[in-house]
């Protein structure tokens, strides 16, 4: 009798925390301030329209949490959950993933099918375009080999190019990984990945915020790409051109305070003027092998710097050689910092920190530091 009650006690909570992400007029972001007043979902749906007010939502959103009564929907949505094993992780759950809860506009539910833990010690995003080139393939599959050894689970898009190389490459290397959706867990989109997703349920795991009969509309793939970037430490960008999506995940991972690095590509290939450009503004670091990476992130063991190739002080440019001149007086300055101390414009800055990136004479740090080599 006890266990009864308690599945219909979890049933119930369940159906009411499904149903608030069906209402329409509320996202994540009125979600949230709703559950942060309230405590739980059940209590929204019973509260009545002061106590709504109360909570700092709009009208419409109130007049939509008072009449939705489409339960059935709500019904499906547990019967396929039950029927395909599918882990639920509502927001004020403890085991939901929690750089996701640092994120302003983190998912209320999400569903999740594999065995990866959501909470990893060690989550790296990999992602780039959908047509990537063969320089971008061997290097995404470089980066995750050599990333094997720290035992980092990888997560993406399950999108064509990038994301699924990096995928297969972690499945090969024996690293967990995870696929964030834009669509419900009921369909593989692109369906080409249907054999990748099932593998990788046995070595990570599907992720989705969305129902399980959700198409993978364009709008959703914005959501999805938050996902991506938030459930990360680090988000790596192998290729992308300036307008491609990959472009979205990092500014919105750049907006959660999360580390991008950037792999560098040939000046006016299409394919990496993404890439390049987020290095020259500042918004990325550059990746220029994984032993720079770990240690950037601080995951690598060993207390000594990773070597890099040196170049003669002598050959500096006014520029670079003020940059060089205020860090050797400082243990690691934030970039806006050195921007102050040096006296030069966001331009002149980021080429010279990029040509004394690359000549190994600074490294950067998480935080957006950096310090001499």
């Amino acid at each position: 009798m006890c266990i009864f009650k308690n599945n219909f006690l979890m049933n119930e909570e369940l159906k009411y925390q499904i149903a608030l992400t069906l209402v329409p007029s509320i996202g994540v972001v009125t979600a949230k301030k709703l559950i942060e007043h309230f405590g739980d979902a059940q209590t929204i749906f019973s509260a009545n329209k002061k106590d709504l007010r109360d909570a700092g939502i709009a009208s419409d959103a109130i007049e939509s949490i008072k009449t939705f009564d489409d339960f059935s929907k709500v019904d499906e949505e547990i019967l396929f959950i039950k029927k395909y094993k599918i882990q639920t992780f509502f927001i004020t759950q403890k085991d939901y993933p929690q750089r996701l809860l640092n994120c302003y506009d983190p998912p209320v539910l999400l569903y999740y099918k594999g065995n990866s833990n959501l909470n990893d010690e060690k989550i790296v995003s990999i992602i780039g375009t959908r047509n990537n080139t063969p320089y971008g393939k061997k290097t995404a599959e470089e980066i995750v080999e050599k990333l094997s050894v720290q035992n980092i689970l990888i997560v993406s898009g399950l999108a064509y190019g990038i994301d699924t190389i990096a995928h297969k490459a972690a499945l090969k290397n024996n690293l967990q990984t995870i696929g964030v959706l834009a669509n419900g867990l009921k369909t593989i989109y692109p369906s080409e990945n249907k054999k990748l997703a099932e593998e990788m349920l046995a070595q990570g795991g599907l992720l989705s915020e969305f129902s399980h009969d959700t198409k993978p509309d364009r709008y959703n793939f914005p959501r999805r790409n938050r996902i991506v970037a938030g459930m990360a430490d680090a988000t790596i960008v192998v290729e992308t051109s300036r307008k491609g999506g990959s472009m979205i995940t990092a500014e919105i991972a750049n907006s959660y305070g999360r580390e991008i690095f950037a792999v560098p590509g040939r000046i006016g290939d299409e394919k990496s003027n993404g890439c390049n450009y987020l290095i020259q503004s500042n918004k990325a670091q550059i990746f220029t092998d994984t032993e720079q990476f770990l240690y950037a992130m601080n995951w690598n063991n060993s207390k000594k710097k990773p070597k890099q190739q040196t170049m003669i002080f002598a050959d500096l440019s006014l520029n670079e050689q003020k940059v060089v001149d205020v860090l050797r007086t400082n243990e690691a300055l934030h970039i806006d910092t050195l921007k102050a101390s040096c006296g030069l414009s966001s331009g002149e800055l980021a080429s010279a920190m990029l040509t004394l990136e690359l000549a190994g004479i600074i490294v950067s740090l998480p935080g957006k530091l950096y310090q001499l080599a």
